[in-house]
């Protein structure tokens, strides 16, 4: 099920040192590529990629589990989680999700998956001990952004075409909260003392920073590119540092990053990375912020600490998501 870029046995004992290699720095970095049906693993000591896993048809969404031994990846086109382990690279099976799962999330404890399934309007609920399917909630059209709040009460989940935000109680599995933000929502992501919720809004534009207990607008931020038009600039991805001092949002086909103030959410610089950029992850460390540019097929890497796109890495056809292990 895997397909290294070299001799199995060689890309494996490579892939060894990699895991265990002394310097903090060093990670590996999964990559779903969404065209290329697999997922590309980047060395982010080497910053080059090492192996390439072949999948089934069309992975998005990927995340590795909280003990860091397997890899999860949603595939569109068969309506499955698929499982791999992330030191053998091999299949370990696969998940229930519903149909045309895209993005999905982990429970802080690990244990769940929240999945959202695009084309029946349902977040599928899987317990991982079980791989089972214990639930489901129905929500609006084209669900995709998918966040839970940091005390795993809440989880949050966007709808494109309803341009909304649900707020759903972890334990009742019920919609407590709708608010609505810019067009097509489609990523939301909370910051680590759980004090924010941020949405981006792809044909909207913006930014929507929302208070997670009134569950109610703060601030809207507004991204303008000198020399692009409005409307190519497209909010998918976001990554918030774990101090909530940096946010960085990729904007799709403006190939740019917007590096936002955590505090006052004043926007400090665009960053020139590849074409289309859609998603991201950053080293455990937050050294660096690897992200997905679609088009390009491949992945620019940010120096976080300065603010600078160091080097572009190729991975495969039309690349989607970033995952790391746990910090």
């Amino acid at each position: 099920m895997f397909d290294l870029r070299w001799p199995v046995g060689l890309g494996l004992c490579l892939l060894g040192l990699a895991l265990s290699a002394g310097p903090a720095s060093a990670y590996l970095a999964f990559v779903s590529n969404e065209k290329g049906n697999s997922i590309s693993v980047i060395d982010t000591d080497k910053l080059e990629t090492v192996a390439t896993i072949k999948t089934g048809q069309r992975p998005r969404g990927i995340a590795v589990s909280r003990d860091g031994q397997s890899v999860y990846v949603a595939l569109g086109d068969d309506d499955i989680i698929q499982v791999y382990d992330t030191k053998t690279l091999k299949n370990s099976g696969d998940l229930p999700s519903g149909p045309d799962p895209e993005q999905f999330t982990l429970d802080p404890a690990g244990k769940i998956l929240y999945v959202a399934n695009e084309n029946d309007a349902m977040v599928t609920v899987i317990d991982l001990e079980k791989r089972a399917s214990v639930g489901e909630v129905s929500v609006g059209i084209e669900p995709e952004g998918m966040a839970v709040s940091p005390d795993a009460r809440t989880l949050v989940c966007t709808s494109e075409t309803t341009s909304m935000v649900h707020f759903i109680d972890t334990k009742s599995r019920e919609i407590v909260g709708n608010l609505l933000v810019g067009s097509r929502p489609r990523f939301s992501a909370f910051k680590a003392d759980g004090s924010e919720l941020w949405v981006s809004s792809e044909i909207g534009g913006g930014l929507a920073i929302i208070d997670p207990v009134t569950r109610q607008l703060k601030q809207s931020v507004k991204f303008e590119i000198p020399g692009l038009r409005s409307e190519a600039i497209q909010p998918v991805g976001i990554n918030i540092t774990k101090d909530g001092k940096l946010g960085f949002v990729d904007l799709g086909p403006a190939n740019r990053v917007a590096v936002v103030d955590g505090v006052t959410h004043e926007v400090l610089k665009y960053l020139l990375v590849g074409q289309r950029v859609w998603h991201g992850a950053f080293t455990p460390d937050e050294k660096y912020l690897l992200v997905a540019n679609g088009v390009s097929n491949d992945v620019s890497v940010i120096d976080v600490a300065r603010l600078r796109v160091i080097k572009s890495i190729q991975v495969g056809e039309l690349p989607w998501g970033v995952a790391f292990g746990p910090n």
